[in-house]
C-alpha cells in the first residue's frame, strides 16, 4: 500500500525567523570550523545557528546479541550501578567496613543486572537478536547569521581556506 503526500513548502522548516543561510558544509566539523573562524576574526558570534538538513538516523550493527551477552551486559551496567550505590551507602559505614558495603553492592547489582539483562533479551525471542549503536546525521550543515550581521560573516568566511 502506497500513499502519496504533499508537502506544504511553507510548513517546511527553514531556520529561525530573520536568519539567511551564509554558508552550506557536507560535515558538522566543517560547519563548526567556520563559526570558530568566526570567533577567532572577532566576529559577534551569538546568534549564529547550525542547522543540519536532510536530518536521518543511521545506525551501525556492532554485534549479535544473545542470551549470554545479553546477562554479560547487564551484569556490567549492574556492577556500575552497585559501585555508585556502594560508595554513597559506604559513607555511612564506620572504618573498613565501607569495603564490604562497596563490594556487596557490585555484586548484588551484577546479579540483578545479568537477570534483568537475560529476561529481557528472552523477552524478544529473537525479533532483535543484535547489538547495535544509532546516531542523527545530517546531509547538509548550513550556517546561518542574522540578516543584519550576513554581508559581514559571509566576508570573513570567504578567507576560511
Amino acid at each position: 500500500m502506497s500513499s502519496t503526500y504533499e508537502i506544504d513548502a511553507a510548513a517546511q522548516p527553514t531556520g529561525p525567523a530573520g536568519e539567511v543561510t551564509i554558508a552550506s558544509f557536507d560535515t558538522y566539523p566543517e560547519a563548526e570550523r567556520a563559526v570558530d573562524h568566526l570567533s577567532d576574526a572577532g566576529f559577534a558570534v551569538e546568534g549564529i545557528t547550525v542547522v543540519g538538513r536532510g536530518v536521518k538516523t543511521v545506525e551501525v550493527v556492532t554485534g549479535r546479541m544473545g542470551k549470554g551477552r545479553a546477562a554479560l551486559s547487564g551484569a556490567a551496567s549492574g556492577a556500575w550501578l552497585g559501585l555508585f550505590l556502594g560508595l554513597l551507602l559506604g559513607l555511612f559505614a564506620p572504618g573498613v567496613v565501607w569495603l564490604s558495603v562497596l563490594l556487596t553492592s557490585m555484586v548484588i547489582g551484577a546479579f540483578w543486572g545479568a537477570a534483568l539483562g537475560f529476561v529481557a533479551q528472552w523477552a524478544t525471542r529473537g525479533r532483535r537478536d543484535f547489538s547495535s549503536a544509532r546516531t542523527l546525521t545530517a546531509s547538509r550543515y548550513d550556517v546561518m547569521a542574522p540578516s543584519a550581521k550576513a554581508p559581514e560573516a559571509t566576508q570573513l568566511l570567504s578567507t576560511l581556506r
